[in-house]
């Protein structure tokens, strides 16, 4: 029987993203051996999958990609959800993200619910979660989907830390003449493109901020005839930090990204944002 060190449950936690009590209860039961310790683990995990469905999954990666297009590109960007960020940094996890853009990408999807069915190997990518969530011994999902499609994609990937894969990813379609000038990072990281979002979220969030802004306004006191123009003020505040063409261009922050379209004679046409737990609430 080989020795169960801590070097070789740190190995066994790496590889399979398993808590630390499950890697050494699994290496005891097959004396050292480490094959056979990641098959318990990934058996023991399918039998308590219907325990984790009802867990939180809100840490993850997010995988994205630009593939060329009938249009021209469309870019793709798939969160996976894990419990903890330990499971989310591994090797393991991080590939099995990148297989489930694969497949979403070569099913065209476009929705979350379509990721889901898309083929993976001889099963499909909802079935490939739920064998990935035995064998990390997590909870396990595809959370978030974006999908833009343009002449032109652009995908920034931002990493909260060195050892964290992608925590946020963006997504930029813009028209040719857009391109003369389009380099990373254009901004910070917004929520939207233009202020009327086509999908509506804006607009619903919008009249959100209003209310509270107005709210805000009138609980410190403020009179009530000036509490609509405190309330713009404080609106245009939240554009520039949510609009994309409302935002500072870095390289030169008195002009907005949406002052450089206009110089070159370009647009942006599709704009997505997808940071790793800002989904919907499960």
């Amino acid at each position: 029987m080989a020795a169960i060190t801590a070097a070789l449950i740190k190995q066994v936690r790496e590889e399979t993203g398993a808590g630390m009590m499950d890697v050494k209860k699994a290496l005891t039961e097959a004396e050292g051996d480490v094959a056979r310790a990641k098959e318990i683990i990934r058996a023991k995990g399918i039998q308590a999958a219907g325990k984790r469905e009802g867990r939180k999954a809100q840490e993850g990666t997010i995988a994205s990609q630009v593939v060329e297009s009938a249009n021209g590109q469309t870019g793709y960007a798939v969160e996976l959800n894990s419990e903890t960020d330990f499971v989310a940094k591994t090797p393991k996890f991080v590939e099995f993200a990148d297989s489930v853009l694969e497949d979403a990408v070569k099913a065209e999807a476009a929705s979350v619910d379509e990721v889901l069915a898309a083929a993976s190997g001889e099963a499909t990518v909802k079935e490939a979660v739920e064998e990935a969530a035995a064998l990390f011994g997590e909870h396990v999902k595809v959370g978030q989907f974006a999908k833009v499609e343009g002449p032109h994609v652009e995908i920034y990937a931002h990493k909260k830390s060195a050892e964290m894969p992608p925590s946020i990813v963006a997504m930029i379609a813009t028209d040719e003449p857009a391109l003369l000038w389009l380099t990373k990072p254009l901004c910070r990281f917004p929520q939207w493109v233009p202020v009327a979002d086509p999908r509506g979220r804006s607009g619903r969030c919008v009249e959100s901020e209003r209310r509270v802004a107005t709210e805000k306004s009138l609980a410190e006191g403020k009179p009530e005839k000036i509490v609509p123009k405190i309330v713009e003020g404080r609106l245009n505040a939240f554009y520039k930090e949510n609009v994309l063409l409302e935002q500072s261009y870095v390289k030169d922050p008195s002009k907005t990204v949406g002052d450089l379209f206009k110089e070159v004679g370009g647009a942006a046409v599709a704009f997505a944002r997808v940071e790793v737990g800002k989904g919907e609430a499960e």
